[in-house]
């Protein structure tokens, strides 16, 4: 009985732990389904081929996400995983690398989103086209809320009863959407780029936050204003959660959530090392009485 309560103790390490490789787990999982979701969408936008940049923003969500689990691996190694004494010089520079790189990935992301969205907003109207099924025969995807359909004559009466196209893809132009579609699209497109840079922003406060406490600083109010800070940023990402749901993106709500509570784990990792620096505090404090 005692084991069984055990493994339910929420406060018990074992039982943190346990969640915290549940979490790691389904976050590999949502990375394979963010592959698998680019690949899907480069089929229409890089189906004619395209540069190095070209490519590299159509895989933007993966080259992200792959920045974060790297970084969140090497949070764990540095918050939990590995004490003072193990952090060795070579470790250190190891590490240093790799979130210097990370931080290259996410700039990446960054560049990408504000592409994209200069391109969506400078689309050029399709002339002479008032029905999707006139440009049969041409090659062009039609996308409406991030889904991608390739037009055929099975599908281009029921995709739009608009009488107005755009072309969001330029110079390439063989991606299409209609005006109210378009306004659907710039809104996800902003949702993305705020939700980067607010995640950029935890970032920062994790990094303040280890190096705080790397120093032993637990207290004040620079490292209080940061922590609320931190989970004020996380409000705004349930925020647009919860828009991720309004538009049917359930997928994306999921990957919200699992990322917020991989970074949860982090803020337990923080608070249990803020706990030992106050036990080494006061044991240092009662050898000196």
């Amino acid at each position: 009985m005692s084991y069984f309560n055990s493994m339910f103790d929420l406060s018990s390490e074992s039982f943190q732990q346990r969640i915290k490789w549940l979490i790691y787990s389904l976050l590999l999982i949502n990375f394979v389904l963010y592959i698998k979701t680019d690949i899907v969408v480069a089929t229409h936008t890089m189906k004619h081929g395209g540069t190095f940049l070209e490519w590299s923003r159509s895989f933007a969500t993966t080259i992200d996400a792959s920045a974060w689990v790297f970084l969140l691996i090497i949070f764990e190694l540095e918050t939990y995983a590995l004490s003072d004494e193990q952090i060795t010089r070579t470790r250190a520079l190891l590490m240093a690398v790799i979130r210097i790189v990370c931080y290259v990935f996410l700039a990446h992301t960054l560049y990408a989103l504000a592409v994209y969205i200069y391109e969506i907003n400078a689309g050029n109207i399709v002339k002479d086209v008032s029905d999707l099924c006139q440009i049969l025969g041409k090659d062009i995807s039609y996308t409406a809320n991030l889904v991608y359909s390739e037009l055929d004559a099975s599908n281009c009466k029921s995709l739009s009863s608009a009488k107005e196209f755009l072309y969001i893809d330029p110079p390439k132009f063989i991606i299409v959407t209609d005006a109210e579609s378009l306004i659907v699209i710039n809104q996800l497109a902003w949702i993305d780029l705020i939700e980067a840079l607010t995640w950029l922003l935890i970032l920062f406060s994790i990094e303040a936050l280890v190096w705080l406490q790397d120093k032993g600083t637990i207290t004040g109010s620079f490292f209080n204003g940061i922590k609320l800070t931190k989970l004020t940023l996380y409000l705004l990402l349930w925020s647009m959660a919860g828009y991720w749901i309004y538009r049917g993106h359930y997928m994306f709500a999921w990957d919200e959530f699992m990322w917020i509570a991989g970074f949860f784990v982090i803020g337990m990792n923080l608070d249990q090392w803020s706990d030992e620096i106050k036990a080494k505090a006061k044991l240092k404090n009662n050898n000196k009485v």
